[in-house]
């Protein structure tokens, strides 16, 4: 293998292209329009027809398309078989961007159709059809008739007004549309009681209802039912061989002018935001499509700041109703947006939530479009996460805003989590952590796992206690810089108090790990889960429990599975390898589950303690991290990379049954960067000091940071960092430091 360059060739469209296959139909604007549907009905038909998400509400059906013979028959179309030596091209096939289908007529005749989500809430269908072919295509939807309201003609379609609801029964109105790329040869609206499929011979129109050119209709005269719209183009004046040409689309807009903008290119967009990441290669197709995998997720789940609350560009925690930005993911896209250029999505995945605080200091659990009701809340690790943007991307002013509404929220924290100043941090339900159905919260309420949201807890939890120190720690470093010399004494006094807990109250010997505290007795629970790993995040765990803790690490026994880590140790009594609970498999279980949140921070915690000088941790980082990322992969096929909620602990199956893919709710991209290729970005400069048994080769870069542009070589003798131009080389196994310059 050659020696990686220090600007990689390859190029944003060529990343894009590698990501093929055919297994896989997820769409997106980078906005806050996502097709996702988990297990779609009527893939197998053109168009659209299964639900399209704006933000958190479902909306669908959403439409369909038809080639109609000018007798007002469909020409029959069926996927195109494809397969290895055909004649025919392969049936489906994604990238990021969009998805191809190709349909053949049966006697020869090949059609592609392109899907596309446009930025701007646009849902394409565009179609290449032979000259030959006579008739129209048609578009067609059928919208319930109860939450559908003005429907009216437009210039290229027809218009209408629709209310749907969330999980919640919050309701959003839009505004829809269903248009062509040209006036329509003829539009039609269509009042109908039945089913509603993208069937077109179930359609009214296949039966000649409705005057060609028609497109009014009251449907509050027709509840309940269906009203079904057409909107239709002529193929009259094709030239065979061109560029797709006719295109249908449905918009979707909320009915206050809030939203996305105007539509462009989803390719160019696309295009642009892979742009604007650095280029990880190591030789490892794990690894290297991964990394580039995870840029896709970051860009599926983009919320543009247009949104009512959302004002500022953030990332969604998954698709379907996780489609909103939700506090305890927030962190994990501060890490790893701020290897974008610019940084805004990093920002503003805090500032969001900064902006919206509640009036008692305290933040949201989730943002809506809508009214800021039934948000719940989450802790997270915010601090951490705060200091890891400024580092790549400062700025003054959103550096001082996060400072103010941290401060408040963490004066919130002391005041209603440990009024009694113990230094440590009360839950009072096992959902707010973002991990439930555990043994930990059943240690101190045998019916922890059935009270829901309701705050009847007293666990004084070890996660939420080392956030709440990583926090203060934050803050004392950013009122430094705001030369605060009062808030700073503060801070670091209540960081001191909190790690004083941690390290008295909170390490167990019998379990030799750090485990929660009954807040009602102060005597520890002695229960072994995988948060009892955070106080790593800390760099302050002497070498005697460090050591302890890695033990567990590699011991079967407990948390040294095949694929790292489980959620709850292996000897734990109501371990579950599947993620049963009480009899019954749960949709969200940390009772033995691998959740990627989870690896992540014990990862970061152990490339922390590496660079901290412990070679033992930085091993184990990397034999980590490379097994992590080979979970990631559907039967462990490097051409299929995933990203589910939890897996399975000795087979890395993913919890397919769910079919939430793409879910961000991990920092794996920002730990490939800092931890195989070894790039650490703060204000005095860069250093480069990969972990031990990484890849031999890897290339990172151009990573845009402070102004400055860098790329990283990581070779068997030696590494190499490029700072705008200049480059300077160090033994590998050493840190390379860079200070930058004046």
């Amino acid at each position: 293998m050659n020696a990686p360059s220090s600007r990689p060739a390859a190029s944003p469209r060529a990343r894009i292209a590698a990501l093929e296959r055919d297994d896989k139909w997820f769409l997106g604007g980078l906005d806050g329009v996502v097709w996702a549907p988990p297990f779609p009905r009527w893939l197998h038909r053109p168009g659209f027809w299964d639900p399209v998400h704006l933000l958190q509400h479902e909306v669908g059906p959403a439409f369909s398309v038809a080639l109609v013979r000018p007798d007002g028959a469909e020409h029959p179309l069926r996927r195109s078989a494809g397969g290895p030596g055909g004649r025919e091209p392969t049936p489906r096939r994604w990238r990021p961007g969009w998805l191809v289908a190709t349909w053949s007529d049966g006697r020869g005749l090949i059609f592609e159709e392109r899907r596309q989500v446009l930025p701007g809430g646009v849902l394409e269908s565009s179609w290449h059809i032979p000259a030959e072919l006579e008739g129209h295509v048609v578009g067609f939807t059928a919208q319930p008739a109860d939450a559908t309201d003005g429907v009216e003609p437009t210039t290229d379609g027809v218009g209408w007004t629709r209310t749907v609801s969330d999980r919640r029964g919050e309701e959003l109105v839009l505004r829809m549309e269903l248009a062509g790329s040209a006036p329509p040869a003829w539009r039609r609206v269509v009042p109908s009681e039945g089913r509603g499929t993208p069937e077109w011979g179930h359609s009214p129109f296949a039966e000649g209802v409705g005057a060609p050119g028609s497109a009014n209709s009251d449907p509050g005269e027709h509840r309940p039912g269906w009203i079904w719209i057409a909107v239709a183009l002529p193929l009259e004046g094709v030239d065979d061989g061109g560029p797709p040409t006719f295109r249908l689309t449905l918009r979707l807009r909320d009915n206050e002018a809030r939203g996305p903008a105007p539509a462009c290119g989803t390719a160019s967009a696309w295009e642009s935001f892979f742009g604007d990441f650095p280029r990880f290669e190591s030789g490892d197709p794990y690894l290297d499509r991964y990394f580039d995998y995870r840029i896709y997720g970051l860009g599926l789940n983009r919320i543009e700041g247009r949104w009512g609350p959302v004002r500022h560009p953030a990332i969604a925690e998954g698709p379907e109703y996780f489609h909103v930005p939700i506090a305890y993911s927030a962190q994990c896209h501060m890490m790893e947006m701020r290897w974008r250029k610019g940084g805004r999505e990093a920002w503003g995945s805090l500032l969001n939530f900064v902006d919206n605080r509640k009036p008692d200091g305290s933040f949201h659990g989730r943002l809506y479009p809508e009214r800021l009701e039934g948000t719940d809340f989450y802790h997270a690790n915010w601090g951490d996460a705060l200091l890891a943007v400024d580092d790549m991307h400062p700025d003054a002013a959103a550096r001082a805003r996060c400072y103010e509404g941290l401060s408040r929220y963490a004066r919130w924290l002391t005041a209603e989590r440990d009024p009694e100043a113990s230094g440590m941090f009360t839950v009072t339900n096992h959902f707010e952590t973002g991990q439930e159905y555990m043994s930990r919260y059943m240690a101190v309420d045998g019916e922890a796992d059935v009270a829901g949201w309701r705050p009847r807890l007293r666990l004084k939890g070890i996660d939420v206690t080392v956030y709440a120190h990583q926090l203060f720690r934050a803050l004392a470093s950013v009122a430094h810089r705001l030369e605060r010399p009062g808030d700073e004494a503060e801070w670091h006094g209540l960081a001191d108090r909190c790690w004083k807990a941690i390290d008295e109250r909170m390490w167990s010997t019998t379990a030799g790990l750090f485990t929660d505290v009954d807040g009602r007795t102060g005597e520890r629970t002695g229960v072994k889960a995988a948060v009892g790993f955070y106080p790593l995040l800390t760099s302050r765990v002497g070498e005697a429990r460090l050591n302890a803790l890695l033990d567990h690490l590699e011991d079967p026994r407990t948390f040294g599975t095949r694929f790292p880590l489980p959620s709850s140790s292996v000897d734990d009594p109501r371990f579950s390898a599947e993620g049963i609970w009480r009899g019954k498999r749960r949709n969200c279980p940390w009772n033995g589950r691998v959740w990627p949140m989870t690896t992540s921070h014990v990862i970061e915690g152990l490339l922390r303690c590496w660079r901290g000088g412990s070679a033992r941790a930085g091993a184990l980082a990397a034999d980590m991290l490379h097994r992590f990322a080979r979970m990631m992969f559907t039967d462990g096929d490097p051409s299929r990379p995933n990203c589910f909620e939890h897996y399975h602990p000795h087979t890395g199956r993913a919890c397919h049954f769910r079919g939430i893919d793409d879910y961000q709710h991990s920092w794996i991209l920002d730990l490939l960067a800092r931890g195989f290729a070894g790039l650490h970005v703060d204000a005095s400069g860069i250093e480069v000091r990969p972990l031990p048994n990484g890849p031999a080769r890897v290339s990172l870069g151009p990573v845009v940071a402070r102004g400055r542009t860098v790329c990283v070589d990581v070779e068997p003798g030696q590494v190499t960092a490029t700072v705008d131009g200049e480059r300077l080389e160090g033994p590998r196994g050493e840190a390379l430091r860079v200070p930058w310059a004046p």
